[in-house]
């Protein structure tokens, strides 16, 4: 992998598997890696449950809408991790791949989507100590 890792985190509609991926890789990578997200069929806003958890770990989402998945983006990709985005997602060969099987957290409330959260920040957490980036306490 080079000096800085390109990580793209991938969905359906880019509004809460994978915006929580990308946040919670983000601030833990605390700019040691790249990190994007997408989806394979973007939505038109971000999941409210999911927004609502990661504000309440202090993570600021002001930014975050659904973006389109492109070729060009996962191309760029050392590590590709799919959400539940089936056949749409692109196969480059040199990437590496992982599939992350959750739940989807659209309609669901709070607290019936905090253990998703809490998972993908698990895996998140794993993902960066196997590439060797120390995360903070």
């Amino acid at each position: 992998m080079p000096d800085t890792p390109v990580v793209l985190f991938v969905c359906v509609h880019n509004a809460g598997r994978s915006l929580a991926g990308r946040v919670l890789l983000d601030h833990y990578g605390a700019g040691r890696v790249a990190v994007y997200s997408a989806g394979s069929e973007p939505g038109d806003s971000l999941n409210p449950s999911v927004v609502a958890l990661l504000e309440e770990r202090g993570l600021d989402v002001s930014r975050e809408f659904p973006k389109i998945l492109t070729s060009d983006l996962a191309r760029e990709a050392d590590v590709v991790i799919t959400m539940g985005c089936g056949d749409a997602c692109p196969f480059f060969p040199g990437t590496r791949y992982l599939d992350w099987e959750l739940d989807d957290p659209a309609g669901l409330s709070v607290d019936e989507t905090r253990p998703i959260v809490d998972e993908i920040d698990r895996r998140v957490r794993d993902l960066l100590a196997e590439m060797g980036i120390p995360v903070p306490g």
